[in-house]
């Protein structure tokens, strides 16, 4: 039975850690569709932009984590502890970061940028995601 439900826990673990993967591709692929071929129904290219960055860069860092998130679906490295407390401070901060985008009436641009602060969670989730079933396993050796 253990075996059996493990087999489906990793299943479920992968089809998790894909989805997040395919979600966070779609946001870096959307806004590199406004940038260079602009569509009506997607929002503007700014609306995905939640910082002052230039696009050249944060386009090469979204594409190096999707890259390590692709690396780590396939390899299935170990997540460890410090892995999921990052998971669990970063979504926290980025569960903060839409709160007071919704409280605070004249928060900074930041704040409100709604599609940014998403795609962090998902980020965060996929951390969690993938720190999870390692911190667990770890117990039971």
């Amino acid at each position: 039975m253990a075996q059996v439900r493990g087999s489906a826990e990793e299943a479920l673990s992968a089809f998790l850690l894909w989805l997040l993967t395919f979600l966070f591709s779609l946001r870096v692929a959307g806004q590199a569709i406004q940038r260079w071929a602009p569509q009506p129904w997607l929002p503007p290219f700014d609306a995905f932009q939640g910082s002052n960055l230039p696009y050249w860069f944060l386009l090469s860092v979204q594409l190096l984590i999707l890259g390590a998130m692709v690396f780590c679906n396939l390899r299935r490295p170990a997540g460890g502890r410090v892995l999921f407390w990052f998971g669990v401070i970063y979504m926290t901060g980025s569960l903060a970061r839409i709160a007071v985008g919704l409280a605070v009436p004249d928060a900074a641009p930041w704040f409100r940028a709604w599609i940014s602060g998403v795609f962090h969670i998902v980020l965060a989730a996929y951390l969690l995601a993938f720190s999870v079933p390692a911190r667990f396993h770890s117990r039971r050796d």
